[in-house]
C-alpha cells in the first residue's frame, strides 16, 4: 500500500526545522520594486506567530519556547508591543499598497497563552495599519487547556471569527505519547463553548500514526470530534522530525517508528469517516462542512497569495520575495527595539520557481491543477497519472490535474513527476 501524504498543508507557515540560506535583509526591511509593484494582484494576509508553550510536546520542531528557553529579553508580557512594531514597520515598507487584509492567522506555538486584551490589540494594529477586508477571516490556534468559556468570548468580541484547537487524539496513552498534556474531552468541551461565545467556524486538528495507536483507537478519535460538531477537521500525518524528542526516543528503540502502511490505512479511514459526517476534502490534509468553512488563510497560502509574517522565524512573502525572521524571540526583539528589520534573509524567486510552486500546491487541492500550469514534460506526466488511476479522468479532460483517493496517498510522487 503507498505511504501517507506528505504535511504539506502548512507548508507556507514554514516556521518549523531550520530555514534555508539567502540574502541579507536590508535593515530598513525594503522590499524590490518589482515586489511591492505587484501588491493588489493577489490576496493580502497576516500571519502572527506567538512562540511560546507551557511544555514542548515531544513529537514538534516548531520555533517555540516554553518559559525557561526564553531568557532575557523576550517576555509574553512585552511580546503583543513588539508584535505591534513590527506590523507599523511592515506598514512603512509596503506603503500604503497592501490591504485590505483577507485573512489574519495567529499560530504557533500557542497564541492563547497571550491574554485575548493582547491578541485583540494585534488585530487592532493590523486593522489600523492595513484595514480588515469586509468578512475577514480572522483566526487563532488554542491548546484546549489554555482557553475557556470567558477567555472564547473574549476572543470573539476580540473580532476574531475562527478557533483551532489541537485535538490531535481522544485516546488518554496517545496523548501521553504526544506529550499533550489537555484531558481527553477537553476539546469537545472547547467546541461547545466557542459555539457558544459565537463563533461560526470551529477547527479541530488530529494527528494519527502515533506509536502504540491502534486502529480502534483512531476510530475513536475520529467519532470523537465529529461528535464534537466541528465545521473543519484537519488530519495530519504524525512526521518524526529529527532533533525531537520522538525522534530520540524512536532511535533508542523505545518506540516504534510509524508504518507507512498504516499511516495510508489511517488517511483512509480518515476520509471515509469524515466524508460520511458531512466534511469533504479541500486540501490533502484539510476537510470541512462546506465552502465557507475551509480555512481562507490557508487557502491563501496554496493559491500564491502575498502575506506579511510577524513574529519570530516568521515567513513572508510579497510578489514573489520570500523571508523569514530571526528565529529566538530576544534576537527578534532585539532587532524590533532598535528600529531594525527582524528579516534574517530573504529569496527572490524566479519565474521557474513560482510557476513550480503553483505547481505543487495546486495538486494537494480539490481545486486541482490547471494543465496550462504544467510544461510539456508535466503534461504528459499528468496524461499517465490520468491512464493510472491517480488523477481523475474527466477532470484531465476538462484541463485539470485532480487527484483521486489513491492519487492523494502518492501525491508527492504525482507532484514530482508533474513538476520534472
Amino acid at each position: 500500500m503507498p505511504g501517507p501524504p506528505a504535511r504539506g498543508a502548512r507548508v507556507a507557515l514554514t516556521v518549523a526545522g531550520q530555514p534555508p540560506g539567502g540574502e541579507p535583509v536590508p535593515a530598513d526591511g525594503a522590499l524590490p520594486p518589482a515586489a511591492v509593484a505587484q501588491l493588489g494582484s493577489q490576496p493580502f494576509g497576516v500571519y502572527v506567530h506567538v512562540p511560546f508553550c507551557v511544555t514542548r510536546c515531544g513529537y514538534c520542531d516548531f520555533n517555540t519556547y516554553t518559559a525557561p528557553e526564553l531568557g532575557s529579553g523576550a517576555s509574553r508580557e512585552s511580546y503583543a508591543g513588539l508584535a505591534i512594531a513590527e506590523i507599523r514597520q511592515a506598514g512603512r515598507v509596503l506603503g500604503g499598497r497592501a490591504g485590505p487584509a483577507h485573512t489574519v492567522f495567529f499560530g504557533g506555538g500557542t497564541p492563547t497563552l497571550l491574554p485575548p486584551a493582547d491578541l485583540a490589540a494585534i488585530l487592532r494594529a493590523v486593522d489600523d495599519e492595513f484595514g480588515l477586508a469586509p468578512g475577514a477571516e480572522v483566526s487563532a490556534e488554542a491548546n484546549p487547556e489554555t482557553v475557556d468559556q470567558r477567555t472564547l468570548d473574549q476572543l470573539r468580541r476580540g473580532g476574531f471569527t475562527r478557533i483551532s484547537l489541537g485535538m490531535q487524539s481522544a485516546v488518554p496513552h496517545v496523548l501521553s505519547v504526544l506529550d499533550r498534556v489537555h484531558r481527553p474531552g477537553r476539546p469537545e468541551q472547547c467546541v461547545a463553548w466557542a459555539r457558544e461565545a459565537g463563533f461560526e467556524h470551529v477547527s479541530l486538528d488530529l494527528i494519527y500514526g502515533t506509536p502504540g495507536e491502534t486502529e480502534a483507537d483512531w476510530a475513536r478519535s475520529l467519532a470523537s470530534a465529529v461528535a464534537a460538531g466541528p465545521d473543519h477537521i484537519s488530519a495530519y500525518a504524525l512526521i518524526v522530525e529529527d532533533g525531537t524528542r520522538l525522534a530520540a526516543r524512536i532511535r533508542r528503540g523505545e518506540l516504534a517508528a510509524p508504518d507507512d502502511d498504516v499511516l495510508a490505512d489511517r488517511y483512509l479511514a480518515a476520509d471515509a469517516c469524515l466524508a460520511s459526517a458531512g466534511l469533504g476534502w479541500y486540501e490533502i490534509s484539510n476537510w470541512a462542512a462546506g465552502e465557507s468553512a475551509r480555512c481562507a488563510h490557508n487557502q491563501l497560502y496554496w493559491t500564491g497569495g502575498d502575506w506579511w509574517g510577524i513574529g519570530p522565524g516568521a515567513h513572508s512573502h510579497v510578489g514573489g520575495t520570500r523571508w523569514w525572521n530571526v528565529r529566538h524571540p530576544a534576537a527578534y526583539a532585539e532587532r524590533i527595539t532598535a528600529g531594525r528589520s527582524p528579516g534574517q534573509a530573504r529569496e527572490i524567486l524566479t519565474a521557474a520557481e513560482r510557476s513550480m510552486e503553483r505547481v505543487m500546491l495546486a495538486t494537494r487541492l480539490a481545486a486541482g491543477c490547471p494543465l496550462t500550469e504544467l510544461t510539456p514534460a508535466g503534461r504528459k506526466a499528468a496524461a499517465e497519472a490520468a491512464a493510472d488511476g491517480l488523477a481523475q479522468p474527466e477532470a484531465f479532460a476538462a484541463g485539470r490535474v485532480v487527484l483521486t483517493t489513491r492519487g492523494r496517498l502518492l501525491a508527492d510522487a504525482v507532484i514530482r513527476d508533474l513538476t520534472d
